[in-house]
């Protein structure tokens, strides 16, 4: 199997076929996408979400904000599941969608563990974390407001953040408050977005 010309292993295939399935079934009762969505589940959210594990394979240690439905946290864990090396830490706020995540990670054995905090408490739990990832969780000035105490801590710290169409207009709203390195990955599964890899990060003076 390829995903966004990635190699897909067996193992992993399985894994993703067996999320697809937990998260269809737990879809029909709780909100987990916009439903306009669920229908295109590997283009939309499995394709969209496995690039950010393209963009930074190495086994490494996430915080992946509002996880809710998965994306792209547990998608990320199931591909470290696969090196046995690295963990997400999944941030999310509803205790129903936190029992979700949970199960998940159950049923396909992702390197990952629940958090069912607000990512505004999350700093004061989760030390250290490598990388960061957030997918429509929030406005990107909001998403540096949450990541800045860990760019604060370690200077190597990234942030990955899945944008629409609109990105231009909220990475010039954010640089009135916040001076960033910015690498701009141009989206291979939906035209106009992008993921935002942000660097360096520190308040304007």
């Amino acid at each position: 199997m390829r995903l966004n010309g990635i190699d897909v292993s067996r193992e992993t295939e399985a894994r993703l076929d067996r999320f697809v399935s937990h998260f269809e079934k737990w879809a029909k009762a709780i909100n987990l996408v916009a439903p306009s969505t669920r229908q295109q589940i590997w283009d939309r959210h499995i394709a969209d979400s496995a690039q950010l594990f393209q963009l930074a394979p190495e086994p490494r240690t996430w915080i992946d904000l509002g996880s809710g439905g998965g994306f792209p946290g547990i998608v990320t864990a199931i591909f470290l599941a696969e090196a046995d090396e690295g963990w997400v830490h999944l941030v999310e706020s509803n205790n129903k969608k936190a029992s979700f995540l949970r199960t998940a990670i159950r049923e396909t054995g992702a390197r990952a563990s629940v958090h069912a905090i607000r990512a505004e408490t999350a700093p004061a739990e989760i030390k250290a974390p490598q990388l960061m990832s957030a997918r429509a969780l929030a406005a990107l000035d909001q998403l540096l407001d949450y990541a800045a105490p860990w760019f604060s801590a370690d200077a190597s710290f990234r942030a990955f953040f899945h944008k629409g169409r609109d990105y231009q207009r909220e990475t010039d709203k954010a640089r009135d408050r916040w001076s960033f390195d910015l690498v701009k990955h141009e989206s291979k599964v939906e035209p106009g977005s992008v993921i935002l890899e942000i660097a360096r990060l520190a308040p304007v003076l």
